[in-house]
This record gives C-alpha cells, sequence and structure tokens, in this order.
C-alpha cells in the first residue's frame, strides 16, 4: 500500500528507556502467557515529553518480542504501552488475521478511552515483522494519520500474508518466536490559518484567482528556473509601463515578488495584462497548452531584445521523421523543432517505455505502403529519432485521451514511473539518430513535477519542485508552500492504484485542495463501515498523478541553475516594487497600530454643497468623500479641535460639533452638538458614546456661524426651541438640486416666517412664491411630502438634522413639457435613474449607444426608448437579450415580449446587477417572430460545389416537410420534380435525417448544423438486398507512433448493391465527388467501426460489412475515404454557438 513517507528514525539500539507498566494496557488481554518484556530504542532526535512543541517530529523504536507465536489462541493482541512525544501508543496484532489471510497490525492509542472531547494527535509510523534470519527481508510498511476519538487506531489489514508469516524457513519465526518493531514520529500538528511558508520553506506561493492552479503550478516552475527568470529580468521595460499593460513588466514583477516577499504574491496584475477578464480567472485551462501559448508569447516579446532566443536555448529540441524504404535506396527526412514532448502513458511503465514507443519503427507494408516518388508504392520504415535534446526538458504525460469506445475524452490513471535521473543515453544512445552530437551526454536531474488531481472535467493544479536540484524536495499548492520528501514527490506522483482503509487517511493536517480533489472523487466508493481495524482493505484509483515533467540537464545544472539577485533586476522596477512593498508595509502597521486610533470625519458646509446634486442627492453628505483624521483614542478632544483649526483655518472658539445618527427610517443626520462635558473626554471615550458598532468611526459636522464680513464668530448657545434645519433647492428647468445652506428656526415657528430668508438662501426675488416639501427618507422607497407653510414645525414634527426642499411656486404657461415639476418627482428619478450601455448582438464587445433610463421603466418604456434612439416606428421590432455578469457575453435566450417587468428584472443577473443591454431590429415584430421557429439551413445543390445558407421562418407547429416545401421556393432545383431531405450533421458526419411528419419547434440549430439537400434518384428505388451507407472523409495522422482517425469535409449517403466490390464502388465515388485520376489513386478505402478502420481491397465486397439494416449509432460504422483536406473549403462552417462551455487559452496582448 503506498503511503506518505516519514522522516527517517536514527536507530540506536543500545540505549533504554522507560516504559509504563503493562497494567495500563487496556482491551482483550492475551489468554495464554503474555508477551515477554519489550524494548524500546530512543531515535537520535527524540525529545522528552517537555520538548513536544518542538517543530521535529520526536521518534522513537518500539520493539515487541512475542514468544510462542503460533500457540497464540486469541484473535487479536496488545503490546505494552509505549510513551513517544509525551503520548501513550500501543501496537495491536490480529495473529490469524482479521477476516482476511494476512497477518492484521495497527498502531493504537493506548488511553484513547480517557482523553478528553476532541482530542487528537498526528503521527508518522512503520510497522514491522521482524527477518530473524536475513535482515534485509524485514516486512515493513509505513503510513501516517491524525488520530481521533473515532479513529484511534490505524494501521494495514493485509500486512503480509499468513502462509510467509508461519513458515518457518522464511525467518519470521524462529523458536517460535516473533519480534515485531514499531518506529514512531509524533508530529506537531500544524495550524495552516497562522502557517508561514516563507518562514518553513523559505519559498512563498501564489494566490488563486478562483481557477487559476493551473497557471499557479507552471509559473512556479518557470520561476524556480534561474535562468529563466533572470532572462525575463532583462527584458526590456520602462518606469511608464503600467504592468496591467505590459506582459513583460508584469511577469518581472510578479517574479521579484515571489523572490523577496514575505506572504504569498497576487497574480492579477499578470491576468490582466494578458488581457483576462474576472471570467477568463474563473476557468480552469490546460497547463501544458498555457505553457506552449505563454512561452510562444514571451518568445514573440523577446524579439529584437538582449535575451532573445532564450525560449529556444531552454526549452527547444530536434528531433527527425524518417521514412526510408526496404527494397530500394530511398530515404526521406524531415527535421522538426519541439519545445515540449508529449508522452503516452497508456501502455507505458515509465519514461523509458515512452521514449521506446516514440521512437518505435513503424512498418508501412501491404495496404500501407509508402509512395517513393520515382519508386511508386514500396515496402518502408518509418519513425523518429532525436537530434538534440535541450538543456530544460519539459516532458507532457498524455493523462487525458480520446475513449473511441465510450465515445468521449478519459483521464488514465495507470501507474507510470518515472526516474530522479534520466538517462537519454542509454542501450548506446538508442533514441539518438545518426547525426546527433554524441559527445553531449544527455543525462538529465529530475527538477519539477507537476500533478493534476481530479478528473477529465475539472480538478486541481499543484507542483513538487526541487528548486536547486538538492535532495529537499517542496510541494507548491497555491498560496502554500511545504517541505516533502522525496517518496512523495516521486512514487506517489505515479498513479496507479492504492490500498486504503478509511477516508481520514485524506482528512489529516496536510488536506489540501489536491486532497479535498481526491476525497470527492472516490468518497461514493467508500464501504459503509466502521473506522479502525475493523474495516477490510479496498483499492482505488490514484486520481492525482504527475502530468508534466521538468528535467535539468546535468552537464548544464551550473548555468541554468544561477545566482539571480538584484543586480538583474532594471532599476526602475526595484524602485516602483520597494515602494510597493514599504506601502504594503505602511499598510499592516497602521492595521496593526488601528486598535489605538480613532477615525474621525468631519464634514462642513462646504462638503454639502460640492456634493449634493453631484455625486449624492438623498441625505447631505458621503461621509467617505469628507476630510478624516487617524486620532489617538487617549487624545483630549479639546486637543483634536487644535487638529481642525489647523486644517481648516478655523479658530477652536467658534466651533461647535454635531453627532451625526442614523434614525429608524435609514438616513443619516446630525442629532444633537456635543456638550461641553463631552468635548473634556478623550477622542476614544466619544466614539463609543456616538456609535456602538465596534471600531466604528467618529462622524462628526462642523458647525461655523459667520458674522460681519463673512468672519466666523463664536455660535449662540443652542436653546430647546432652537431646530437645525438644512435646505435644498430644486429647479424642475434645469432638473437641479442643490444645497443651499442650514437655519435655526424655533419649534413654534411656522415655515410661512422664513419664506423670504429662504428666497434670499436660493438667490430668489423676496416676493417669489415657492413651494416646501420633507426629504423623509429613500430606502426602500422615495418619501418626500408637501410640508404646510403655516402650521407650526413641532406640528409638522419637524427636528433637528431634518431636511427642507423648496421650489419656485406653481408652473406657469409654457412649461408643461418638464419632465418633473415637482421635487418628488425628480427624487424618485434618481433613486431608480440607471445608465444602460446598449450593444448590438451581433458586435458583443462594443457599446454602441448609452440611455439614462429609470430602473421602473416597464418593458414598453425601455424598447421605446430603444426604438427612438435607433429612428425606428415599430418599437415591437426591437428585441433585447440580457448580459451574463460572469462571462461578460450575452445570455443564450433573448428577452422574450412583455415577459418582464421592469428594467431592473432585464438587467439583474443572480445577485448583481448590470449595466448592459443586446439589442436587435427584426424584421417583423417580436411578437410575431415568437410564434414562429427560425432554422438556418445549408442547402447543398446536386450538382454545384457551393452551399446556400437559408433562413427559414415558419409557425412553431409546422413539419419537417413545410421547411423543405419552402426551401423549393427558395433555391434552383435540378429539376421540378426534386425531392429533399434534412439532415442532422455534426462534425462532419451525419446524425440524423428528419422524418418529414417532425415537429421543427424542438430541432437545435444552434449547435448541429441542418443540411438540406436533393434525394439521388437511386436511393428512392432501393433493392431488397441494396444498402444505404454513410460515406466520410478521413485523414490518419500518426502522433508519436499513435494513430488517429480525424473526419473531414462533406459527408454523403451512398446507396450499396448486393456483392459489388470495392472497385465498382470506387468508380462512382470518384464521378460523384468529381476527382482527377492522379489524385484519387492515392486514395484508401476502409470500412470504420468506432473509428477503427479495416482497408478495403478492390475486390472486397462492400455490402459485407455494414449492417443490414438501420441501427441507433450507424455513424459510428462507415466507408472512409482516407485522403489528405485539399478540397476547396465551403464558404460556410459549422454553427458554433457563442455561449460555448470551455474555450482555448488566448493572451491577447
Amino acid at each position: 500500500m503506498t503511503m506518505l513517507t516519514p522522516q527517517p528514525l536514527h536507530q540506536q539500539e543500545d540505549e533504554e528507556m522507560l516504559v509504563p507498566h503493562s497494567d495500563l494496557v487496556e482491551g482483550p488481554q492475551p489468554l495464554l502467557e503474555g508477551p515477554q518484556p519489550m524494548e524500546v530504542a530512543p531515535a537520535d532526535n527524540a525529545e522528552t515529553v517537555e520538548n513536544q512543541a518542538n517543530d521535529e517530529p520526536q521518534a522513537s523504536r518500539y520493539t515487541w518480542t512475542i514468544e510462542n507465536f503460533s500457540r497464540l489462541n486469541v484473535k487479536k493482541l496488545y503490546s505494552d504501552v509505549f510513551v513517544v512525544g509525551g503520548y501513550k501508543w500501543r501496537v495491536l496484532i490480529f495473529p490469524k488475521g482479521n477476516n482476511v489471510d494476512y497477518l492484521s497490525m495497527y498502531l493504537d492509542v493506548a488511553d484513547s478511552a480517557n482523553l478528553p472531547y476532541g482530542w487528537n494527535r498526528y503521527a508518522q509510523f512503520s510497522l514491522a515483522v521482524v527477518n530473524q534470519v536475513h535482515n534485509r527481508y524485514t516486512m515493513k510498511k509505513d503510513t501516517q494519520h491524525q488520530f481521533n476519538k473515532r479513529e484511534s487506531d490505524w494501521g494495514f489489514t493485509s500486512f503480509m500474508p499468513l502462509s510467509e508469516l508461519y513458515d518457518p524457513n522464511k525467518g519470521y519465526l524462529v523458536n517460535d518466536t516473533c519480534v515485531i518493531e514499531a518506529d514512531v514520529a509524533v508530529r506537531k500538528v500544524i495550524d495552516y490559518w497562522s502557517y508561514d511558508s516563507k518562514k518553513e520553506t523559505g519559498h512563498v506561493g501564489l494566490k488563486n484567482q478562483g481557477a487559476t492552479c493551473y497557471m499557479n503550478s507552471l509559473l512556479q516552475t518557470l520561476y524556480h528556473i534561474p535562468y529563466f527568470r533572470k532572462a525575463v529580468y532583462h527584458m526590456p521595460t520602462t518606469e511608464n509601463d503600467d504592468p496591467t499593460g505590459s506582459i513583460p513588466l508584469a511577469l518581472q514583477s510578479l517574479f521579484y515578488k515571489l523572490q523577496y516577499n514575505d506572504t504569498s504574491v497576487a497574480t492579477k496584475e499578470l491576468t490582466k495584462s494578458f488581457g483576462w477578464d474576472t471570467h477568463d480567472s474563473f476557468m480552469q485551462h490546460d497547463v501544458q497548452e498555457f505553457n506552449r501559448v505563454l512561452c510562444e508569447k514571451l518568445e514573440d516579446k523577446m524579439k529584437g531584445t538582449v535575451v532573445e532566443g532564450t525560449i529556444q536555448k531552454l526549452f527547444e529540441g530536434h528531433h527527425m521523421n524518417y521514412i526510408e524504404c526496404i527494397n530500394v535506396d530511398f530515404k526521406s527526412t524531415r527535421k522538426e523543432s519541439f519545445y515540449d514532448l508529449q508522452l503516452d502513458v497508456k501502455g507505458c511503465k515509465d519514461v523509458y517505455a515512452s521514449f521506446d514507443k516514440y521512437v518505435e519503427v513503424e512498418r508501412l507494408e501491404g495496404d500501407n505502403k509508402y509512395h517513393a516518388e520515382e519508386h511508386g508504392l514500396q515496402d518502408a520504415k518509418k519513425g523518429v529519432l532525436f537530434i538534440d535534446f535541450p538543456p530544460v526538458l519539459q516532458l507532457q504525460l498524455k493523462r487525458f485521451e480520446y475513449d473511441f469506445m465510450r465515445d468521449t475524452m478519459v483521464k488514465i490513471n495507470d501507474r507510470y514511473e518515472f526516474p530522479l535521473e534520466l538517462d537519454l543515453d542509454r542501450d548506446n544512445g538508442k533514441y539518438l539518430s545518426p547525426e546527433a552530437d554524441r559527445s553531449i551526454q544527455n543525462l538529465y536531474m529530475l527538477h519539477s513535477v507537476l500533478v493534476h488531481s481530479g478528473g477529465v472535467h475539472g480538478g486541481h493544479y499543484h507542483a513538487f519542485m526541487r528548486p536547486t536540484l538538492s535532495d529537499q524536495w517542496y510541494k507548491f499548492d497555491d498560496e502554500r508552500v511545504t517541505k516533502e520528501d522525496v517518496k512523495k514527490a516521486l512514487e506517489e506522483q505515479y498513479g496507479g492504484e492504492e490500498e486504503v482503509i478509511f477516508l481520514s487517511l485524506y482528512f489529516n493536517v496536510l488536506l489540501s485542495l489536491s486532497d479535498l480533489f481526491l476525497i470527492f472523487t472516490f468518497v461514493l466508493q467508500l464501504p459503509q463501515t466502521n473506522p479502525g481495524y475493523n474495516n477490510t482493505p479496498f483499492k482505488f484509483t490514484k486520481y492525482s498523478n504527475a502530468y508534466m515533467l521538468v528535467y535539468v540537464r546535468a552537464s548544464d545544472k551550473d548555468k541554468i541553475i544561477c545566482d539571480v539577485d538584484e543586480k538583474d533586476i532594471a532599476e526602475h522596477l526595484r524602485i516602483r516594487l520597494k515602494k510597493e512593498q514599504e506601502e504594503k508595509e505602511d499598510k499592516k502597521r497602521y492595521k496593526a497600530q488601528a486598535h489605538l486610533y480613532t477615525i474621525v470625519k468631519v464634514a462642513r458646509d462646504e462638503d454639502l454643497k460640492e456634493q449634493i446634486g453631484k455625486d449624492i442627492y438623498f441625505d447631505l453628505v458621503d461621509h467617505d468623500k469628507v476630510r478624516d483624521f487617524r486620532i489617538q483614542k487617549q487624545l483630549p478632544f479639546n486637543l483634536f479641535k487644535e487638529e481642525v483649526a489647523k486644517e481648516f483655518g478655523v479658530p477652536v472658539q467658534v466651533q461647535r460639533f454635531w453627532i451625526w445618527a442614523k434614525r429608524q427610517n435609514h438616513t443619516y443626520r446630525p442629532n444633537r452638538p456635543l456638550t461641553p462635558q463631552e468635548e473634556a473626554q478623550t477622542v476614544g471615550a466619544l466614539r463609543e458614546v456616538s456609535s456602538k458598532a465596534h471600531n466604528a468611526e467618529l462622524k462628526l459636522l462642523l458647525e461655523i456661524k459667520d458674522g460681519l464680513g463673512l468672519h466666523p464668530v463664536p455660535p449662540p448657545e443652542k436653546l430647546k426651541d432652537d431646530i437645525l434645519l438644512f435646505f435644498k433647492f430644486y429647479d424642475p428647468e434645469k432638473e437641479e438640486l442643490r444645497y443651499v445652506g442650514r437655519l435655526f428656526v424655533k419649534s413654534y415657528s411656522k415655515p410661512i416666517d422664513i419664506l423670504t430668508k429662504l428666497n434670499e438662501l436660493a438667490a430668489l426675488a423676496p416676493d417669489v412664491e415657492i413651494e416646501l416639501f420633507e426629504e423623509i427618507k429613500y430606502e426602500p422607497s422615495v418619501m418626500c411630502e408637501r410640508l404646510d407653510k403655516r402650521a407650526s414645525f413641532r406640528f409638522s414634527q419637524i427636528e433637528d438634522g431634518d431636511i427642507i426642499c423648496f421650489q419656485k411656486g406653481p408652473l406657469s404657461e409654457g412649461q408643461e413639457n418638464i419632465r418633473f415639476p415637482e421635487v418628488p418627482m425628480f427624487l424618485e428619478y434618481v433613486k431608480n435613474r440607471q445608465v444602460v450601455h446598449f450593444r448590438a448582438l451581433e458586435r458583443p464587445k462594443e457599446d454602441d449607444f448609452s440611455l439614462d433610463l429609470a430602473k421602473n421603466h416597464t418593458y414598453d418604456d425601455v424598447v421605446e426608448r430603444v426604438a427612438k434612439h435607433l429612428g425606428l416606428d415599430d418599437r415591437s421590432k426591437i428585441r433585447l437579450t440580457s448580459h451574463n455578469c460572469y462571462s461578460q457575453q450575452p445570455k443564450p435566450n433573448p428577452i422574450k415580449y412583455r415577459s418582464v417587468d421592469h428594467l431592473l428584472d432585464m438587467l439583474v443577473h443572480y445577485n448583481q446587477v448590470s449595466d448592459t443591454l443586446y439589442y436587435e431590429v427584426l424584421d417583423i415584430p417580436l411578437p410575431e417572430l415568437q410564434c414562429l421557429k427560425t432554422l438556418k439551413v445549408a442547402f447543398h445543390h446536386a450538382t454545384k460545389d457551393e452551399a446556400l445558407i437559408l433562413n427559414i421562418r415558419l409557425p412553431k407547429q409546422s413539419t419537417v416537410g413545410d421547411v423543405l416545401n419552402e426551401i423549393k421556393t427558395k433555391v434552383e432545383l435540378s429539376h421540378p420534380s426534386a425531392e429533399l431531405r434534412l439532415l442532422e450533421v455534426f462534425y462532419h458526419k451525419i446524425y440524423k435525417i428528419f422524418p418529414i411528419s417532425e415537429k421543427i419547434e424542438n430541432i437545435n440549430d444552434q449547435y448541429w448544423t441542418l443540411r438540406a439537400e436533393e434525394i439521388p434518384e437511386e436511393e428512392k428505388n432501393l433493392g431488397a438486398n441494396d444498402r444505404l451507407i454513410h460515406v466520410y472523409h478521413i485523414t490518419k495522422e500518426s502522433a508519436q507512433n499513435q494513430m488517429q482517425v480525424t473526419n473531414f469535409g462533406e459527408p454523403f449517403f451512398l446507396v450499396i448493391h448486393e456483392g459489388e466490390t470495392l472497385e465498382n464502388v470506387k468508380v462512382r465515388i470518384q464521378k460523384r465527388l468529381q476527382v482527377p485520376d492522379d489524385e484519387f489513386s492515392k486514395w484508401k478505402f476502409a470500412f470504420l467501426s468506432l473509428g477503427r478502420p479495416e482497408y478495403l481491397e478492390d475486390s472486397d465486397i462492400v455490402s459485407s460489412r455494414f449492417q443490414r439494416r438501420d441501427i441507433y449509432g450507424a455513424w459510428e460504422q462507415y466507408l472512409g475515404l482516407e485522403h489528405s483536406d485539399t478540397s476547396p473549403k465551403r464558404t460556410y462552417a459549422a454553427s458554433q454557438s457563442r455561449h460555448t462551455l470551455e474555450k482555448p487559452v488566448k493572451i491577447y496582448n
């Protein structure tokens, strides 16, 4: 059973250690004489109980000698208790097996029944049955586990066969005595919430943006190739470059932070420089594909610079494809370069087997002879040999393949081994071509192992690396970097199967994202049994395995693993990044000292005038945009006033501060002035009085009273009947709301008493009639009510901090066209105002125009405004489509006519509100169109090569027959009585002939191509033994000696007569396709079933290969025409949805 390898336990057999007496043992006792006294030998690094907090494991070896072993008459047997790391342990064995024909052996927590609730401890351990004759045959197995109440024992149900254990000739029982050893290392349970990668490993991780683990793994691999890192640093950049628009600068910045930061590094700058948006960051890609795209982009960016050619120097190798005739003197060779090699995993046990397969010679003979220019068809051998390998060899393991039988992609989780040292000169250089330079030693050292955990539809990537090619390995798993041993990096990433006992094997302290994917992948396979030794073992497929390997040539090690220091980094970059780091440290210190300070935000009349009518319309001020002060909590408020005096030039004696309060209706208004007693307190105490919220800010309004000459004077004492009111003036013609000032009024006075003063504030004539409204609230809806000018303020329940809006009196003649004649209407409009950006559906990336709308506009209001903007008389011809906030694309289905009530319903996408809509201008009204079905059909004429694309629009209840009749009215037929049929074509195969009576409502033309064609006369009069078969164009490619069949071109049907030979069929096919003789002579013909070709001779009876009746999946049995794809491409492509589930990796900048 494959497990994690514990740290080495140093053995010192000559020292002894006291252990508790055996009466501490719990559980069943042996019926026969108990075991003899045991020995415990501490390892060199064993610690005392007092030192158990040490990061290093505390390890000890426990030896248990059991006499009369074969005469034990018990089902299970416990050892005495021994102590490691301050914890009590014992060994549990089943001498006759735990319901299996194997010795079963476990490590058990001796005092589990007496431990407190929630206890757990983590140990790496090995259990061994000592071979007392030949020590090297000692049977030993190791594992690790986090023990807890439910899983207080852990080990191996099938430790070793009983037949071997009890065989006296094997050496495990000598004088009927069995010796068992347990090496136990108790480790500190790691708290990953406080785990410091830099402190523990010297390296930092990369933050995951959502699904960028594949990118993080590759970036860490490239970064830890110092030669590559140095080249990136030397790419020309300037201090004026923006990292989000410059890939070289963004990559330099990322590498610098990986080298010098103390915490994990974000990758957003880099992905923005790629031209990616949030949607791209949440789309997982293939790390191999990303590697190629990134290296191609960097290679292009390096051209014309001092580092031009770096990618080639590091990663480029060359191989030679050859075809050599056996019977004549003819050889064809072609030299090709590669940046990585794709190695087969399926059918190969290790890397060497994959290389053997890569250079395997293929015989071209029989039906597959090679056409050798002047010599015609010849027997030949075909293969690949390597001219040279690169200094850094990237091996992409083909873990994902297409399964023809299941018609889907599958992940190959087979066991596949790879060595620490890879010798590609082995067997006298069998992988090398004759022209290879044999003086270069192709011995490689393993540098990185990129791992994929999961299945074909998703998973998690992480990487194991030894950056300096030392013995120390590290695991880079997004933000976390941990030290690992070589077994974890190699053997545990081979794949294959593993024997487990219980799920919690993966719920240890090293739980990571990659482990989670393992758990979810196989959790449903787990047997429903109790934990511990009562479980029987079972095997599961390891879904976490190596996917990409990086080797460094040993002779180039010193050049590749070179020193990279600050002198390699451009000065402007060092300055920029050091400044960023200093700002980050300042923020960190700021945050660390935050509990000592209070943020005081001071609003003034100037802020209200600046913001109201521009940034805000409701309430009085946006506190985030006023001057704030960071003040020590212990500072007396009176001293704070001196800070205010310095900042605003307002003497302390004229300052009066008001506390803001949040009202029950969710508005935020000045509530009352500070009292002298409150001003004598500290800032911190005052903040606690003003707000009960934890760590809240202190928000104040600074009231300043202007005297003669606008010089501030001390404010008069506020009496009980004084009310502080704030006033906004609304101009309906300009649709403008502005703040005009504040006034103290008496509670018993009336609005009519201050009308002249209000006119003065608004710069109106004294006798202008005005109307007053009280702004009450705006959430969840606007409430702004007319204020009775002749009622007292007390009667109208007006209080400190209330807002009065006023405007000129009733509208005069000529003002009927004003949109919002009164304040409440204007505020309602402002509350619901929404600027919407409209894009034509055929140009979904470009804003076409914007309209100022309201969220409560109806469907008709919105399309009316769009139609008006476009100059369209009939608004019903406008069709709108909502925006997907995640994909940044139009939603798949348009908005149906009047199917939504308001604009807001069109803009909401889950919990987000978009500001984008897509529009189309239809040729018929939308209500009429919704009763119709539109199909995009490619019509293939019997004699013309080009396809005609038709948009057929019919009522939804129409049939395929109706579609064909409509097509007849739009196309030219070969003869008036020609009959048509409708086919479903996908990826160059015919999947369906639609019945004439089938309703068109459910036919999908978004993902498939619909093809209409004339039915040939010969198909109308099929004989009893004639067969209608599928005929497809195919090409066969050999990628790393693995044959793959690909379809292309236009598929068609062909009538095959009984007894008809391939020779006769070929004549009819050539005539139908009008292929010249010289080209047709090169074509091959094969019967294919589920993608597997069987080549036919001219004399073969074609009909004998095909089924007599139609069956589901008939499109997978076809006659394949094998030839190169040189036919002219049609003017249309298969319909592709714009809402694809996957898209290739692209770097746009």
